[in-house]
């Protein structure tokens, strides 16, 4: 398939700069495959649409304030660090901006109390795709100087700086596992309120995590879809949740995946039963990673439904919710999200498909 399958307009003015005033005041467009049928309606109406005994998987990936601005040590010049992975203890892949400035050897300091460095980097190598290993030294816990020095890394086409206010309305209520460097958005939609409705009326949360990677900020670069390949990101499900998925699937529940992300994560732990007596698939516990690419043509083993926020076009997201879907539905769908000026991507309004 073509990446222009995939295209579509979008005036700049519909692309969400904050958040919604409340979480669960954002829209919700609700999507009814059988019928084509399309709702208008809010976020805070979502469990009118799942029934008890039904799953909602949930990414609980907590998000870095992965951006620093630091000062190269030789020359003072400004640079800017965006952390991607942890490679192993205080060694990460970073993006650095600009790059040409950095190279094996160079340090950059990011606070300093007098002449003592209280948190810097020193380049060890460079990484894929002008990325650069770098190695911190620091005071005190890696993540509270983190948390401390660092921003939230708020996606490219949200043109402004980010806020304090971002730290708490950029991570899901649920978040708890660190290591994203951008938020598993159809999730910020829920409150805790929501949640506690949602498990009175007998529905159950099946926690899993994904950290997302550098492949957010990435455009397919390839004409071909297939052609593309996928970062791959670090999942891990839990025994608990993979217990609560299948006893769901057994008994007749739907799955309904938050997010993307979420549902990467089941799909790439999907296994068939291991009685061999069974075609069914069921999600198999453990830790791994994954570059698991849908599109059109993919065969869900795992998920029933999905929510999920309006996606750039030309992305492996909007590929993902075609293959659910109907590519020209979904296309239909999103001109309709225009036409009644829905808030688009991170901050944006959200969809459920049915």
């Amino acid at each position: 398939m073509h990446i222009n399958d995939f295209d579509y307009d979008l005036p700049s003015e519909l692309i969400a700069q904050k958040p919604a005033d409340k979480r669960d005041n954002s829209r919700l467009m609700v999507v009814h495959r059988d019928t084509g049928a399309v709702e208008h309606k809010h976020f805070y109406n979502i469990l009118e649409y799942l029934e008890p005994g039904d799953c909602l998987v949930l990414n609980n990936s907590k998000v870095l304030p992965a951006r620093l601005f630091g000062i190269k040590a030789e020359t003072g010049a400004k640079v800017e660090f965006l952390l991607i992975k942890r490679l192993d203890g205080d060694l990460w892949e970073t993006m650095v901006r600009p790059g040409k400035r950095l190279k094996p050897g160079d340090v950059v300091d990011f606070s300093r109390e007098g002449a003592t460095a209280k948190f810097q980097a020193t380049v060890v190598d460079y990484g894929e795709e002008g990325t650069r290993h770098v190695k911190f030294e620091y005071e005190g816990i890696f993540l509270e100087r983190l948390e401390e020095l660092g921003s939230m890394p708020l996606p490219p086409y949200i043109e402004r700086e980010s806020e304090e206010q971002d730290k708490d309305r950029y991570q899901t209520v649920y978040c708890k596992e660190e290591g994203s460097v951008a938020a598993p958005t159809a999730g910020l939609h829920f409150t805790e309120e929501l949640l506690g409705q949602a498990q009175e009326k007998g529905i159950r949360l099946a926690y899993v995590t994904l950290h997302v990677g550098i492949g957010t900020f990435r455009p397919v670069k390839c004409d071909i879809i297939e052609e593309h390949k996928m970062h791959f990101e670090e999942y891990e499900v839990s025994e608990e949740s993979a217990r609560i998925i299948n006893e769901t699937k057994e008994n007749g529940g739907r799955i309904f995946s938050v997010g993307t992300t979420s549902c990467r994560t089941v799909e790439s732990a999907a296994t068939l039963n291991e009685d061999g007596q069974s075609s069914a698939y069921q999600v198999k516990p453990g830790h791994g990673n994954t570059g698991i690419f849908i599109y059109p043509g993919y065969e869900f083993k795992i998920i029933d439904c999905l929510i999920t926020n309006f996606h750039l076009p030309k992305s492996t997201l909007l590929m993902l919710i075609s293959a659910l879907y109907d590519r020209e539905k979904i296309l239909e769908v999103y001109k309709t999200a225009v036409e009644e000026k829905y808030r688009f991507f991170s901050y944006g309004d959200a969809m459920l498909i049915l």
